[in-house]
């Protein structure tokens, strides 16, 4: 009896190890096949002995720079609507530190280090103020960061359902419960990459609207874009405390747009939430734009009533026509 126990331990033992074999071996050959498939895109420019990538297009000032939110995806989070957008002006989107093919830091993450990137690749890549800020989601306190740090840069501001500095005490107290982040499994994938199993995951994972290319793309960086994903989730607080230094742009022209679709069933059961308790979110973040859309003089909100948080994939046409509007605003001096 012990020795086919013995027998089938070893054969299991030997059947684990083949598959981490072949993990290993799956993973090592998708990361060496990642720059070939999907080179990148705009170029890589020098910020201080590494390299960031930026793509812009068009031309003509303000010039745009579009921030996106917490996400691996970087500039292809706007695929949908960058080359619309540079018809009407200059538009540039960037991956920040460790997303996609930008080179990872060395230092201490902070929302601040974040806008001086930022501020250090659009100087060394030959971008000149004006600008017009937009921000998805976690992007918006990006944005308010970096208006802070250099207020004489930034003309016009848009936001694309932003995240705002209170949202987290403020969603908490109203569905009476502590949301899950999600660090926990951003943790745990960034610790398994190794294997290829989050490649695996990730490429037959639900993509929406997102255009094919940029989900392929974003498939294919995953192992090397998780860990700065994870270090961004895990400095939100210290993110949204860093944003909310700032809460007046004064008269700069500002759009503020709301996704207004119910959250899905499937993510409200996978959050733990009753369907009243996503109402409520959605009445506690409709009020929280409100405030961002008071911080300016001359501003605009407007709910996307069908569309969800990535309103610049599913409804191109509302932020392009946005931005166009801003942009509009800055060259009039209205």
């Amino acid at each position: 009896m012990m020795r086919w126990i013995k027998r089938i331990a070893l054969g299991l033992g030997g059947l684990i190890l083949a598959a981490v074999l072949v993990g290993l071996s799956y993973e090592q050959i998708m990361r060496w096949r990642a720059p070939r498939d999907f080179p990148v895109q705009g170029k890589l420019v020098d910020v201080g002995g590494s390299r960031m990538q930026i793509d812009c297009r068009g031309s003509g000032s303000p010039t745009v720079i579009l921030e996106s939110g917490l996400d691996m995806m970087g500039s292809l989070s706007w695929s949908a609507v960058h080359d619309a957008m540079a018809t009407t002006t200059r538009t540039c989107a960037y991956s920040r530190r460790g997303i996609m093919w930008s080179a990872p830091s060395s230092g201490q993450f902070s929302a601040d280090g974040i806008a001086r990137d930022l501020h250090t690749l659009l100087a060394n890549a030959g971008e000149r103020a004006p600008f017009v800020m937009v921000g998805h989601s976690l992007g918006g306190p990006y944005v308010m960061t970096f208006t802070r740090l250099y207020p004489q840069d930034v003309a016009g501001v848009v936001f694309v359902d932003a995240s705002h500095p209170d949202q987290t005490e403020r969603i908490n107290r109203a569905i009476g419960k502590k949301m899950d982040t999600g660090d926990g499994l951003l943790k745990f994938a960034n610790a398994i990459t190794w294997t290829g199993v989050p490649r695996l995951v990730m490429s037959h994972g639900e993509s929406g609207n997102i255009p094919p290319q940029a989900k392929a793309a974003q498939d294919a960086y995953v192992s090397r874009s998780l860990a700065s994903a994870l270090q961004e989730s895990q400095a939100l607080d210290a993110t949204f405390a860093a944003a909310g230094r700032l809460r007046d742009l004064g008269d700069r022209p500002l759009v503020v747009l709301t996704a207004g679709k119910p959250i899905p069933p499937d993510a409200l059961k996978s959050l733990q939430l009753t369907v009243e308790q996503g109402r409520q979110i959605q009445t506690v973040w409709k009020g929280l734009h409100d405030e961002e859309a008071s911080w300016s003089h001359h501003s605009r909100h407007e709910v996307v009533p069908d569309s969800t948080h990535y309103i610049q994939i599913d409804r191109p046409d509302v932020v392009i026509a946005a931005v166009r509007e801003v942009v509009g605003n800055v060259r009039s001096g209205s």
